[in-house]
């Protein structure tokens, strides 16, 4: 594809406006990367460790010194990193399951969760944690944060897990950084101290330099297919923090009885080890450009969030638009733009576990990796597409000119 003089001038116009904010977001990937290394040298890593095992798996060196590295770069006691994990959805209800019994409490401090996870806390006769006899509260969000204020009013004896989405989910609003969940963790640690406090880290991993593992969180889950994959990893997911906790999930992840012993993946660890070694540098790439795209429609008239000059909290872009046609352009020119199934058109569809019409835009080398570039969206108003990922800034700035070509000059 041929792009005008005039779609090049508004993509270097904005691209010079953050000259400085690129300079940050290379310091932490910089310092993410030196992190990453250590762990890697402290655990002594080898080709032995990137070997295919089978059968039960017992011993596998691999496995379990890929835990021991997530744990010791997320700075907590334990990490279970599995290819048995098959998303950042499951990572999390599997994470739930461990630690909540029947008669617990669980509340959310961030609002709703994510559309996925509503099935698994609070559907009707499907095993959800509401058919173990696990109650369900949320408290919303203030101004978009967390209402501190309000949280000795909502947590109570029984209340057993806290939970917290760092992320937008679908959304208005911006994600919170690791500041904010420090806060809110002091916060609830004032009121009720032995409470599990979980995070839903999925698209923040190596966002900042430090990860919510680092200012008190007792649990954290994520997928291999974001961030810590480094768009390598071909699935997977990960559950880390207090091992008092992680052996708990362990239990649903196998069995009781043999927790983290066994779990062989046939076709070898290199790319989980090597993705998380690229991760630091892929984040960075996929921020930039997530700024890029920020930078360039706000100054084309859309809103955007984060607004241009704030930092970026996870690697999520919103871009609210006046109508459905232009969301779905949107979509579409970010699948034009894709290496993979370029030819593909998307369209809404009902998506297994939202409550909307969902359009995904994908066009990626592991499937649905949204570490690599994609859009998706509910078919909802406000009409809000929702941008991440990208392996190279580049591309992503090439789809910005994709972008800026079918809905700006087109039309």
């Amino acid at each position: 594809m041929e792009f005008s003089q005039k779609t090049k001038d508004i993509i270097n116009a904005a691209q010079d406006k953050l000259k400085e904010q690129f300079a940050e977001v290379e310091e932490i990937a910089t310092f993410n990367q030196l992190k990453v290394l250590n762990a890697f040298q402290n655990n002594n890593v080898g080709l032995r460790h990137l070997s295919q095992t089978n059968g039960y798996g017992y011993d596998d060196i691999g496995r379990d010194t890929l835990c021991k590295i997530f744990a010791d770069v997320f700075k907590c006691e334990s990490a279970i990193v599995s290819p048995l994990i098959v998303s950042g959805t499951h990572a999390l209800t599997l994470a739930l399951y461990g630690v909540l019994r029947p008669d617990d409490e669980m509340l959310a401090i961030t609002g709703s969760p994510y559309d996925t996870l509503k099935e698994v806390i609070t559907g009707e006769g499907n095993g959800s944690l509401k058919d173990f006899r696990v109650s369900y509260r949320q408290q919303e969000l203030k101004n978009g944060k967390i209402d501190i204020q309000s949280l000795k009013d909502n947590i109570k004896s029984k209340t057993k897990l806290v939970f917290i989405g760092r992320s937008r989910g679908y959304e208005w609003r911006d994600a919170l950084s690791v500041e904010e969940i420090g806060e809110a963790i002091k916060a609830v640690r004032a009121i009720k101290n032995d409470v599990c406090i979980m995070i839903d880290n999925c698209y923040g991993e190596f966002m900042d330099y430090m990860e919510p593992t680092e200012v008190g969180a007792d649990l954290m889950a994520g997928s291999l297919i974001k961030n810590p994959g480094g768009g390598l990893a071909p699935t997977g997911g990960y559950i880390l923090g207090k091992k008092k906790y992680t052996d708990l999930v362990a239990g649903r992840l196998t069995s009781p009885s043999i927790g983290m012993e066994v779990g062989s993946y046939a076709y070898g660890y290199k790319d989980f080890y090597q993705g998380l070694f690229m991760a630091p540098h892929i984040v960075s790439n996929a921020v930039k450009g997530s700024m890029l795209l920020g930078q360039v429609f706000h100054d084309l008239g859309f809103e955007t969030m984060p607004l241009p000059g704030e930092k970026c909290r996870d690697i999520i872009r919103s871009v609210k638009f006046d109508t459905k046609e232009q969301l779905i352009d949107f979509c579409r020119a970010i699948q034009q733009a894709s290496p993979i199934d370029s030819n593909v058109v998307p369209f809404p569809w009902d998506m297994p576990g939202y409550e909307d019409q969902v359009i995904m835009a994908a066009g990626t080398f592991v499937a649905g990796a949204s570490i690599e570039l994609s859009a998706d969206a509910p078919i909802r108003e406000p009409y809000i597409a929702y941008m991440q990922g990208g392996l190279t800034y580049e591309h992503v700035k090439i789809a910005c000119m994709y972008c800026v070509e079918k809905l700006v000059l087109n039309n």
